[in-house]
């Protein structure tokens, strides 16, 4: 008789079991705590509170009960937090698909549901799986600047961790006590060296085969070949965070392994000026001007008005929500509260700022930042980087650049700034 998905003999592996699949499951449920927490983290730090111009996620509701002014205090917390988050949620791909391989036979067990509690439980795990997937596929393609899927990835990625959250609590409360059941037997069985057992209830559907092929390898190789892919997928992407050699074992990174340039605009660039439309004729000294608007009215200011003004210096990172980031470049403009005072603020009490660039295509080509961040003295519509004007690529004639903001709310190719509460 032919052996199906549903038959327990068919998955003939000797290496599934409850011992396995516990060992992988505290390892997730440690690494997707960080991750989520990293998540809800990187998406505050949007300030999505700035409707509509940064918030990309509509109708949040109650989703978005945690969201606070996003501080600039560490100006390297948004560099910590994405650096986090990203090379962790590569680190654990491996993982992530170990678990899913070593309880694959459950999804083809039969009868598909046997109680209301069972279909309760089975709906979560269809939950937690897909989820799991969507999360991890949409994060990687983000990171590698492969945006396949449908929409923005912003509601998209928010959306899904929350539905993924959700599934994985309830999957937690119900499996917690199987899984540390499963953990005790394992040490106890190691200590006598007894072989892994299926479990007690025949209620729970065996992860152990009746009729197991013979071993290529031990549970334990297994757990090391798995991480040791963790650990590869760690060292190839990492170095992304950092500046020097380590930036070259970045070779999973897009931003990584490719030496940036050298001089002092030899840091990493995401988006060059030419891949968002913007021509070397509307950013010379004669074409270009920043409008800045506010209740005592409008001024227009070439670059040389700009030098003549008050100019600040701050070193400060750049961290992008892929999850690279440089070192601090020392950056030299004017403070973004003094041009607030320029248009009837006083220069201790900005408001909001609305932020607009010359950028024809991309996301973000409008952006906005809270009074905050406008109030901090070491936020710059920047003109010079490590002593020199700015390249093309890196935002000339002006930019902006905040201490522990997100990469993309440091607007390139600034045209116009609109001081108010938004």
């Amino acid at each position: 008789m032919a052996r199906t998905p549903s038959s327990p003999a068919f998955w003939r592996s000797p290496l599934r079991g409850p011992w396995l699949t516990s060992v992988l499951g505290v390892v997730l449920l440690a690494g997707v705590m960080v991750l989520f927490v990293t998540g809800l983290l990187s998406y505050a730090a949007y300030n999505p509170g700035l409707s509509p111009v940064n918030d990309q996620t509509p109708d949040k509701g109650i989703l978005g009960f945690y969201l606070f002014a996003w501080p600039t205090d560490p100006p390297w917390l948004y560099r910590l937090n994405q650096g986090v988050h990203v090379t962790l949620g590569i680190t654990l791909v491996p993982v992530l698909l170990a678990k899913l391989w070593s309880v694959v036979p459950r999804l083809f067990q039969l009868p598909p549901v046997r109680s209301l509690a069972h279909a309760l439980e089975r709906l979560s795990l269809l939950l937690l799986v897909g989820g799991a997937l969507f999360e991890f596929v949409t994060g990687v393609l983000n990171v590698q600047l492969d945006y396949l899927f449908p929409g923005s990835f912003y509601p998209l990625h928010f959306y899904g961790a929350w539905v993924f959250f959700a599934a994985f609590v309830a999957h937690v409360v119900l499996r917690a006590p199987t899984a540390l059941r499963n953990l005790r037997r394992m040490r106890e069985r190691a200590r006598g060296g007894e072989p892994e057992a299926p479990p007690v209830s025949s209620a729970e559907p065996s992860l152990v085969s009746p009729d197991p092929a013979e071993p290529t390898t031990s549970r334990r190789g297994a757990l090391g070949l798995v991480g040791g892919g963790s650990l590869l997928l760690f060292v190839t992407t990492a170095g992304q965070n950092f500046d020097g050699p380590l930036r070259a074992t970045a070779l999973l990174a897009p931003h990584g392994g490719a030496e940036p340039g050298s001089g002092p605009g030899g840091f990493q660039i995401n988006k060059t000026a030419a891949s968002r439309g913007i021509s070397a004729a509307e950013t010379t000294e004669e074409a270009w001007r920043l409008t800045v608007t506010g209740p005592g009215g409008t001024v227009r200011l070439s670059r040389a008005d700009l030098l003549q003004l008050p100019l600040h210096s701050a070193a400060l990172p750049i961290a992008c929500v892929e999850g690279w980031s440089t070192s601090d470049q020392w950056w030299r403009g004017v403070r973004l509260r003094d041009l607030a005072a320029l248009v009837g603020y006083e220069a201790d009490a900005p408001p909001d700022v609305l932020v607009e660039s010359l950028q024809r295509r991309g996301a973000f080509r409008r952006a906005a930042l809270r009074a905050n961040q406008v109030r901090d003295a070491r936020s710059l519509l920047a003109l010079d980087v490590n002593g020199e004007p700015l390249t093309p690529d890196h935002g000339y004639p002006a930019r902006v650049i905040v201490p522990a903001a997100p990469g993309v709310l440091n607007t390139k190719w600034v045209a116009r700034m609109t001081f108010g509460d938004l």
